[in-house]
């Protein structure tokens, strides 16, 4: 709000309070100096007063500062609620001491203390209407923003028809009330802020929600009794209004309430998933631990059984494919051979379409039909590699129509990860009986070429083009890019600590983290949080790393989500080199100073507070430079002067009008020519992104 209004109205809204006051001594008959006032001037003033301290709320900065979505209750809890409270004990304690304190006549006392309750409780109610706001529209879209506006001037209009008086017939009143009553049930569902609480803020924001409930339900109770106090100190139309305000309040509490105790399952879901990606973890760390072949397939057989909580599996592979003895070509879980060798020949009789998995009910397969089936649910996921099928997973459940496509999207990733950490474990046996140290690292820098994109992603809206160069024959420089629904592209990279083999296959789990954290997320109320925003991406990559990342290692990463249909991006900066970037609206180069952490760094709860989003609309024309630190610290000269930031920043002065390529090429050129002479001492990754002015036509 401007900061004259804002002096307008303060003075204005204590103005009408006094008048109120004044007023209310004057109806109680406590003031009979102030002679008797038209029941008019306290509906005005009461009218003036609560428009005013509503007005100051709804333009003031939002209550809501972050994600502080418990502290925000906490203060609605603990501020004007809490006086107020203490104010109608006051007044019950005043009752006490002037139980007899003349008919039809009040005290000042007893008016006064009234009065300030009448104050707070208005306030209370601004406060808890404009933090159920913040927390309403929290991500909200644009048509939720106003319908909430409508909502505000639909319920601000009710009530203050109610206060002058104006009551239109039952028939019109009840639908209208119904109506609005409908209206508020259907926005305080949108609460998208329950889902960023962890188990333990969810209960505590039950707990002060309930406070806040139990003191609205306190301050309807206070005034129903006055209103048929024997001092009677205000006009029916005042109490209607009153009661009626605290009514939508408590009637939103309670619905806020129940938003909040209802979404706790989703807690669960969330560990759930952490639990699927700590297993993904499990299989990569294989190839450290140096573990069988074997172990890989057992494991896998395992997580899939617990991810798809299946009754019984079995797990066929390919003993030559493979890699493992013909004895244990064959595992199972709850099933017995004799089981498998009568299902398999029926399985193999009657394969299903190129692109089916799942049978949710075998007695309508065709070979399954006869005497009922003892499991009725199964999938079959093949275990496919670069070159060769290892085998096939069969998944069972006694009940039908068990299996879900989010199931089988999980599982999928789960033998991908299993079949990629057996080819590396195949790479890696074979390093080791060459036993020479270069072949190693010439094997490991295959693994960590097939991990690099070959294929850039490509449309007429933007140009990109790469270079990543190795320090040794493999490194810890990477980098990825997903297309996501809604028109929409991420694009990560990230730099391990570290050099060598280590390093590569830190690198290939970040690869597999980002894969699977960036799956749609079938609980999302909408197409853009199907996918965590990129801050979200970079705590949860921090938890699934705490468990496979040795202590004295950390990644640095930067995740970009860019939505071309809006014309914006967001990111994150996870101790990363700062992005560079050109606009051409402003012709202005210069670096996002965003802040951020390493991942690694800090391994428990508190490393989301460490990594922030940053939100920033492109112009077409616009240039993004991201490179890893081997670029900017390469050294020239006498070895000892960087190629550094402000070197990087005139290079892209003097090319940002050519293309991505041609932008790339002219930064390498000039790196190349500053560090002539001089080994690469990291490895060098550089990504240029140029927007194009020709942009794709919006979808119809």
């Amino acid at each position: 709000m401007p900061q004259r209004l804002r002096s307008i109205l303060l003075p204005l809204t204590a103005l009408s309070w006094l008048l109120l006051l004044l007023s209310a001594l004057s109806h109680s008959g406590a003031g009979s100096w102030l002679g008797v006032w038209p029941q008019w001037a306290t509906q005005l003033a009461q009218g003036a007063f609560v428009l005013g301290v509503f007005l100051l709320y709804r333009y003031h900065r939002s209550p809501l500062q972050g994600q502080a979505f418990v502290r925000l209750l906490k203060q609605l809890l603990l501020g004007p609620g809490l006086l107020a409270l203490v104010c109608i004990g006051l007044h019950l304690f005043e009752r006490l001491l002037e139980p007899d304190a003349g008919a039809g006549k009040a005290s000042i006392l007893f008016t006064s203390v009234y009065t300030v309750n009448l104050a707070l409780f208005v306030i209370f109610l601004a406060r808890t209407n404009y933090a159920w706001r913040a927390l309403v529209l929290f991500r909200s879209t644009p048509r939720l923003q106003r319908e909430w506006t409508i909502f505000e001037v639909l319920l601000g209009a009710t009530l203050l028809f109610r206060l002058v008086g104006v009551n239109p017939p039952n028939y019109l009143t009840y639908p209208l009330m119904a109506g609005l009553g409908l209206f508020g049930v259907y926005l305080s569902g949108h609460q998208k802020w329950v889902a960023y609480l962890s188990q333990r803020e969810k209960w505590r924001a039950v707990a002060f929600q309930a406070g806040l409930l139990f003191s609205l339900l306190v301050f309807v109770q206070y005034f129903r009794v006055t209103q048929v106090d024997p001092q009677l100190i205000a006009p029916q139309p005042q109490y209607a209004f009153l009661l009626l305000t605290a009514f939508f309040s408590a009637f939103y509490a309670l619905m806020g309430l129940l938003v909040t105790f209802f979404n706790m399952p989703i807690a669960d879901v969330i560990e759930q998933r952490r639990n699927e990606i700590l297993r993904l973890q499990r299989l990569t760390q294989i190839i450290q631990r140096g573990q069988t072949t074997t172990e890989v397939y057992r494991i896998l057989l395992e997580s899939a059984v617990q991810t798809a909580q299946a009754d019984a599996a079995w797990l066929d592979l390919d003993p030559v494919h493979a890699g493992i003895d013909a004895a244990d070509a064959t595992q199972y879980y709850n099933f017995t051979q004799a089981q498998a060798d009568a299902m398999r020949p029926r399985l193999q009789g009657h394969e299903l379409p190129e692109g089916e998995h799942i049978t949710n009910d075998l007695h309508t397969r065709a070979g399954f039909e006869g005497p009922a089936q003892l499991y009725r649910s199964l999938l079959q996921l093949p275990l496919r590699g670069l070159h060769f099928n290892y085998g096939m997973l069969y998944l069972l459940k006694t009940e039908p129509h068990t299996f879900d496509r989010e199931d089988l999207s999980i599982l999928q990733t789960f033998t991908s990860q299993a079949v990629l950490s057996i080819e590396n474990l195949e790479l890696v046996r074979t390093s080791l009986a060459n036993q020479r140290t270069q072949e190693e690292l010439k094997i490991a820098s295959q693994v960590q070429d097939s991990l690099i994109p070959k294929n850039l992603p490509t449309d007429n809206w933007f140009d990109i083009s790469s270079h990543s160069l190795a320090a040794k024959e493999v490194g810890g420089d990477f980098y990825d890019f997903l297309h996501l629904q809604g028109r929409r592209l991420a694009v990560i990279i990230g730099d391990v600590s570290g050099k060598g083999v280590t390093a590569a296959f830190h690198m290939a789990q970040m690869k597999g983290i980002f894969h699977s954290l960036m799956q749609e997320n079938p609980l999302a109320k909408n197409e853009r949080d199907k996918f965590p925003v990129p801050s979200k991406f970079m705590a949860q990559a921090n938890t699934a790393l705490t468990h496979c990342l040795e202590k004295s290692s950390f990644i640095t990463s930067s995740l970009y989500i860019i939505d071309y249909e809006q014309g914006g991006f967001v990111f994150a900066r996870a101790g990363h080199c700062h992005t560079l970037y050109y606009h051409a609206l402003r012709e202005e180069v210069f670096y996002f100073e965003s802040q951020g952490l390493g991942l690694g760094i800090i391994r428990n709860e508190s490393y989301e507070k460490h990594i922030k989003n940053q939100f920033y609309d492109y112009s077409p024309g616009d240039v993004m430079v991201i490179y890893t630190d081997g670029i900017v610290e390469a050294r020239g000269g006498d070895g000892t002067e960087e190629y550094g930031e402000d070197r990087l920043k005139l290079r892209l002065e003097e090319s940002y009008f050519q293309e991505a390529e041609e932008i790339k090429n002219f930064i390498l050129d000039d790196l190349n020519s500053f560090t002539h002479g001089h080994p690469i001492h990291d490895d060098q990754t550089l990504l240029v992104i140029k927007f194009k002015s020709a942009q794709p036509l919006p979808l119809a």
